[in-house]
């Protein structure tokens, strides 16, 4: 099945297959679905700009009644508190319809970012473990949170400054067309149309530099992550200059991208600016010429002028609305590009829910590969009967952990099946079937959050009472309660506080508490030290009591009375039976067996790993 690699994923959009039309097609029904919100913001829109267009027109009218004719010098001014009412409404309506907009479109913005953030969000967990193996996470969050930030910039700029500026100048270029000489409409039109063009080729021009400053700030977000999150490693080896250095490689290439852009920036702000200026003195010397000529009065002298400074100065920053919505528009686009990553593992349309009764665990002659040249696993075929437990040993890369992977169905085998009672598990749903299935993996993972937490993860909302019960069965109650926050301490970023026998433990209660019916031991007990590891063994055999389970293990020791061993070499299963049974053979298990036996008779035994207190005295 084809799939794109992450560094596909955030190619620039420029080489992306999805235009601006294309996202703008995708965004649209994220808004529509508040279509009467829509359509009330655009009614009290175009109410607001016939109010704003009205405002000069009383203008004109006030001004011409203190006009005082060159004959009637004695005349006496009448104050026009009418007209200087209406003047006064008109204000305010434009505001009082201008923030009814706000009200009604508000809730319209925010429901769509937030329905297209969890989209993305749920869309990510949806992918496979091969994308979350190439991915990073630094340059996929930064596009998540960009893309956001820009909905709400390109629908905020759209309907509170493109579409207002539209319709006034549409009124205006009405009200100037039938009023006046058709020269006021010529030059107006004229000055739009240029400044339009001069804007979108400019505009278009430097739009590579943002999209090159995007790239270069991503890479070095995630150059910044990766460094942060190996911080211990970074410390081992020394290498804080020679991160600060790459981290600055990307801060310098960032730097030049960003004096080209805001250099191009300038460039296109005086061009606007030389524009309007040139049409508002020309507009401005067709008054001045009516006027003298009689034609015109000083009201319309002053009506022209106001109409003027209402289209020029939101048409000046236009030109910066225009920058941030193309730029809004290669956010959101980097973030829809997430979307069309191919999920590569998805349930059929058919899927429905795995049924467990006896849980029999199946694997019928599996062919696996990662990649197209390098085959994992061949043809490995074997049963784990209900309630019994199947181990299974080889040396490292072997395929022992591709089997869970493959259980879980992170991936889908290349050749034949996984039957969880009688059922392919590529015609169940995902969900159902790994609700069925818990693990304590070799490399526990926690969350940065409070021990509870993360042991209540295997069962979210379980009380306390529960929480607490598995971590007894786990044995690290007594230790989670020494603690001076107990429950409540915060185990730090993937559980870095925590050595990696505590770590391990909280694997364990998470599990426990899931209570699934099938059970993977991926090197659970690998963490531990030797007395830790005598003292959970005996446990992890009741836990497992029951229930099938699939234990993937280096230590034979802990594996010695399983039902069942599989032995793997170079993805093959070259040996299987009972443990007395292969130590008869005398083949590659009873080999592993002999020195594993004679390593443990000759190595000390290891100290217990530090624990959360002594990390934090």
């Amino acid at each position: 099945m084809r799939h794109r690699s992450f560094s596909q994923s955030i190619a620039p959009a420029n080489q992306s297959t999805r235009n601006d039309w294309a996202t703008l097609k995708t965004l649209l029904p994220y808004l529509w679905e508040w279509k009467w919100r829509v359509v009330f913001a655009m009614a009290c829109l175009v109410m607001a700009k016939m109010a704003n267009v009205g405002i000069p027109m009383v203008l004109k009218e006030i001004v011409d009644s203190l006009t005082i004719p060159a004959q009637s010098a004695n005349a006496v001014l009448v104050l026009p508190m009418t007209l200087l009412i209406g003047y006064g409404l008109l204000r305010l309506s434009t505001t009082v319809f201008t923030e009814l907009r706000e009200f009604f479109f508000a809730r319209v913005t925010q429901r769509a970012v937030r329905n297209i953030a969890l989209k993305v969000f749920r869309h990510l967990h949806a992918l496979s473990l091969r994308f979350h193996l190439n991915r990073q996470t630094g340059g996929v969050t930064r596009d998540i949170e960009r893309g956001t930030r820009g909905i709400s910039t390109l629908v905020s700029y759209t309907l509170f400054s493109i579409l207002p500026t539209l319709v006034e100048i549409s009124l205006v270029l009405a009200y100037l067309s039938l009023q006046y000489d058709h020269w006021f409409s010529v030059i107006t039109i004229t000055a739009l149309v240029v400044y339009i063009i001069f804007t979108v080729v400019v505009t278009e021009w430097r739009t590579h530099f943002r999209r090159t400053m995007n790239d270069l700030d991503s890479k070095a977000n995630v150059r910044a992550i990766d460094s942060l999150l190996n911080y211990e490693t970074v410390k081992y080896f020394g290498n804080e200059e020679y991160e600060a250095r790459r981290y600055d490689e990307g801060l310098k290439r960032f730097e030049r991208a960003a004096v080209q852009s805001q250099n191009s920036l300038s460039l296109l702000n005086t061009g606007q600016s030389l524009i309007i200026a040139t049409a508002v003195t020309l507009i401005l010397w067709r008054a001045t010429l009516g006027v003298i000529a009689g034609t015109m009065t000083l009201g319309d002298l002053v009506l022209v002028n106001a109409f003027m400074i209402q289209l020029y100065i939101p048409l000046n920053f236009l030109g910066v609305i225009y920058r941030e919505l193309k730029q809004s528009l290669a956010d959101i686009e980097r973030m829809f590009a997430l979307l069309d990553e191919n999920r590569e593992v998805a349930d059929s349309p058919s899927a429905v829910a795995l049924q467990v009764d006896r849980a029999e665990l199946k694997f019928q002659h599996i062919d696996f590969s990662y990649e197209a040249k390098r085959q994992i696993l061949f043809d490995v075929d074997f049963q784990v009967a209900a309630g019994t437990t199947t181990a299974v040993v080889g040396h490292s890369g072997s395929g022992k952990s591709t089997l869970a992977r493959l259980l879980f169905r992170f991936y889908d085998v290349d050749r034949g099946g996984i039957l969880i009672d009688g059922q392919d598990i590529r015609d169940v749903t995902q969900t159902s079937l790994r609700q069925a299935i818990g693990i304590v993996p070799q490399d526990t993972v926690l969350f940065n959050d409070t021990i509870a937490y993360n042991i209540a993860y295997g069962s979210p909302g379980a009380a306390q009472e529960t929480i607490e019960a598995a971590a007894r069965a786990a044995y690290i109650h007594d230790f989670i309660v020494s603690l001076p926050d107990g429950y409540q301490t915060m185990v730090g970023e993937r559980g870095l506080k925590l050595s990696g026998g505590e770590k391990q433990r909280v694997a364990i209660a998470r599990t426990l508490l899931k209570n699934p019916k099938i059970l993977v031991f991926d090197e659970a007990t690998s963490a531990l030290d030797s007395q830790a590891e005598q003292a959970i063994q005996q446990q992890l055999k009741e836990i497992a009591r029951n229930r099938t389970s699939l234990v993937i293990a280096h230590r034979l020791s802990t594996i010695a009375d399983a039902h069942q061993i599989l032995v793997m070499s170079h993805g093959s299963i070259v040996e299987r039976g009972t443990h007395a049974e292969l130590i008869a053979l005398g083949g590659m298990y009873a080999d592993m067996w002999e020195r594993q036996q004679a390593r443990s008779t000759e190595e000390p035994q290891a100290p217990t790993a530090p624990t959360l207190a002594s990390v934090r005295s």
